[in-house]
């Protein structure tokens, strides 16, 4: 899968998330800090990384700052992202199975390297909830997104 990455800094954690998507096998794609000449603003690296997913150049995105909650915030203006902001694996499994999120926000204060592994471990463990309650959440996230009424 294609990847997009943002960090507004670069950090180890951040590096260690690229590596860590490209070991998985995922072709990334990154912007801010960790792409010199980019932006590294994160309310303009993480809207790069976010705008991938919903034009489906990637098939999801990771977005990074030092709380996670800019990114996450940035990433969320973005029609048709459902970001979730995860500090840990139970929280990265919920966002995918019951919020079909397709992207990940993460704090680079936060996040060490090995529950890096332990969150995306859960983020693509995941499988997306058949349930009817579920996906009719988000069909009506999505016509929010279209500026729909509820």
């Amino acid at each position: 899968m294609r990847i997009s990455v943002s960090s507004d800094m670069d950090e180890p954690v951040a590096r260690a998330l690229v590596s860590e998507l490209r070991g998985r096998g995922h072709d990334v794609l990154v912007y801010g800090a960790l792409r010199p000449g980019t932006d590294p603003q994160w309310a303009v690296c993480t809207a790069a990384a976010a705008r991938d997913v919903a034009d489906g150049t990637s098939g999801q995105a990771v977005v990074c700052c030092w709380t996670g909650t800019g990114a996450s915030i940035a990433a969320n203006k973005v029609p048709g992202v459902r970001a979730a902001l995860c500090t840990d694996a139970y929280t990265a499994d919920g966002a995918r199975r019951w919020n079909d999120a397709n992207v990940l926000a993460l704090s680079l204060r936060l996040t060490s390297e090995p529950l890096l592994k332990e969150i995306l471990d859960a983020w693509f463990g995941a499988d997306v909830s058949p349930d009817a309650e579920d996906r009719r959440n988000v069909a009506h996230l999505a016509r929010l997104d279209q500026g729909r009424p509820s």
